[in-house]
């Protein structure tokens, strides 16, 4: 960091352009309670960092100035400075947070509870639990919409979106969707929602205006079985042209024209690919390898794999610090 500085300085004065900084990526490591950190100009772990007892969903504050690691087996979210790389904090999150979202106004953390059927809300600067929200049996995935508006939450075993109003905290509608749903992801407009179903096999389009399926999408992997093609992760180019959606156990990720719904190719990553997320200028994107302990790295433009990255066993979540 030393030399950057001075490097930076140093073309300031002589009228060069400064060199860019690169972003960090942030991975939680399941079986080592660990969080690897990525240097994603040069593509190296640099840094590893213990966290708490299986970390799983992992999020960046909205000033970027915070990490909050879900650590599912201390029944806690802990508050990661990124600035010293401490945990500096914890949460109150109800028992086995895995994942969450946290609402635009940067301070309700919406909390998966997979083993108590509950959505917990916490208000993360005064760590008041304003709302514990009954949903489905195992909720898994959470998301909130850009807007603000919504917060949906995934039951699996209930196979259901349920979508809370985040000014009452009520569940205003349920829409059944295929077997184990995981994930949802919106689009950047709050239009659309994207939903995974990990045993259905599917992805579902959600028009959000109107709380209604417009597409149910299945897919099928070249020489793969299809009981191994299990939807995960999703996450969206922010110009809406792609839709990437982490097939799990088959080891490949979908690139899907974010418009028509068409499957354009598969892509050949690690084992078990499980979560995703772009760099700050979109041109690659991150995936994590559960099984094979890596993260893999697609050209965006190209959509091949240019990279594998070790990290550590299990690595589960992602997430890209844009001004890092």
């Amino acid at each position: 960091m030393r030399t950057l500085f001075k490097q930076t300085a140093l073309a300031a004065m002589i009228g060069l352009s400064t060199p860019a900084l690169a972003s960090l990526a942030y991975v939680s490591n399941e079986k080592d309670n660990t969080l690897s950190i990525i240097d994603t100009e040069t593509q190296e772990v640099v840094e590893t960092i213990d966290v708490g007892q299986r970390p799983r969903g992992i999020l960046l504050s909205k000033d970027y100035t915070k990490l909050y690691i879900c650590a599912s087996d201390d029944d806690t979210v802990q508050v990661f400075d990124l600035a010293t790389r401490k945990i500096v904090d914890t949460l109150p999150s109800g028992e086995d947070p895995e994942q969450f979202s946290l609402h635009p106004n940067n301070k309700h953390l919406y909390i998966a509870n997979e083993d108590d059927a509950i959505v917990t809300v916490v208000d993360v600067e005064t760590k008041e639990v304003l709302a514990q929200i009954d949903v489905g049996i195992e909720p898994e995935g959470m998301a909130v919409s850009p807007d603000g508006k919504w917060a949906v939450n995934t039951s699996e075993t209930t196979s259901m979106l349920h979508w809370i109003n985040t000014e009452t905290f009520e569940i205003e509608k349920n829409i059944v969707v295929g077997q184990r749903p995981r994930h949802v992801e919106f689009s950047k407009d709050s239009k659309i929602a994207w939903a995974s179903a990990e045993i259905g096999g599917t992805v579902h389009i959600i028009d959000v205006d109107n709380l209604e399926q417009v597409h149910e999408m299945s897919f099928k992997v070249p020489g793969v079985s299809p009981d191994r093609v299990q939807p995960v992760g999703i996450e969206l180019t922010s110009d809406g042209k792609y839709a990437f959606v982490a097939l799990g156990p088959s080891n490949h990720v979908a690139v899907v024209d974010a418009q028509s719904y068409e499957v354009l190719d598969y892509l050949l990553v690690g084992s078990r690919v499980w979560q995703l997320d772009l760099d700050k200028d979109e041109k690659h994107l991150y995936t994590t390898n559960g099984v094979s302990g890596d993260v893999s790295v697609i050209d965006v433009e190209d959509l091949k794999v240019i990279k594998s990255i070790k990290v550590g066993r299990y690595p589960w979540g992602v997430v890209i610090d844009p001004t890092s």
